[in-house]
């Protein structure tokens, strides 16, 4: 089951990097392919992975860290948001609001 989470993590960040590379390059918001569902696929990626890796070697170290990062990237994302609202103002504005942060909407 571990195994999932890993590959998961690691194929949802192959799919959303270059998407946020085309609008940095194109300065523009980043909201097509995993971005139309969720506004930090990378964080949501890098959370599979460490999960998948918390269920395959679980150790008090990684029982401790894993919600310690949980906050930081959860905090990291907020400030990203404000960086963006600063640079796209309404154009982030409308994407936010449309767009979940973390979990997307079920169909």
């Amino acid at each position: 089951m571990s195994t999932v989470f890993i590959v998961g993590g690691f194929w949802l960040l192959a799919k959303a990097w270059p998407v946020l590379l085309e609008a940095q390059r194109t300065r523009r918001v980043a909201d097509s392919g995993p971005y139309a569902r969720i506004r930090h696929p990378q964080y949501v990626a890098f959370v599979l992975v460490m999960f998948g890796f918390l269920l395959q070697w679980p150790t008090l170290i990684t029982l401790i860290m894993f919600p310690v990062l949980l906050i930081v990237y959860a905090r990291l994302a907020r400030r990203e948001e404000l960086d963006a609202i600063e640079a796209f103002g309404d154009a982030y504005r409308s994407y936010r609001d449309r767009t979940p942060a973390f979990i997307p909407r079920l169909r």
